[in-house]
């Protein structure tokens, strides 16, 4: 094997489950949410548009695990927990943001590219829904 592909190979290997964490789509949401400050819990939930209380808290806990975000928890009754983005994790806030932003500002050329995809494929409305849902689950 040559060895530029084998650097490939390896870069590959650490980057993916990195870029695994913080490219899904509620931990996006999440970090840019913490930009702005510590949150509760609840206040995550109810800002994260269709996440479960169970994969609100599946993220939280690999997010804190990667050393993005801090778990605090407030010795009160009730308790009260409090998440705010690390150093590290501020310092994925401003791509994430960007990201965001090329998202919102190309959704339009990217819906149109899609149904022009779509009518070229001969696709009905519902397959590329299915298309959409294999590409997501190869990830």
């Amino acid at each position: 094997m040559e060895q530029g592909h084998t650097d490939v190979t390896d870069s590959c290997r650490v980057v993916a489950p990195i870029l695994n964490r913080i490219g899904d789509k509620w931990s996006v949401q999440i970090v840019r949410l913490l930009g702005d400050g510590p949150r509760r819990f609840n206040e995550i939930k109810r800002m994260v548009d269709g996440i479960s209380q169970r994969m609100l808290t599946l993220s939280l806990r690999g997010l804190e695990r990667d050393g993005l975000v801090n778990r605090t928890v407030f010795p009160t009754i009730p308790p009260r927990v409090d998440y705010e983005l690390t150093d590290l994790g501020r310092s994925l806030w401003l791509p994430v943001q960007a990201l965001g932003l090329w998202a919102y500002e190309h959704h339009g050329e990217i819906s149109r590219a899609q149904k022009a995809f779509d009518k070229r494929a001969g696709l009905s409305e519902e397959q590329p829904r299915k298309i959409a849902a294999v590409g997501m689950a190869g990830r």
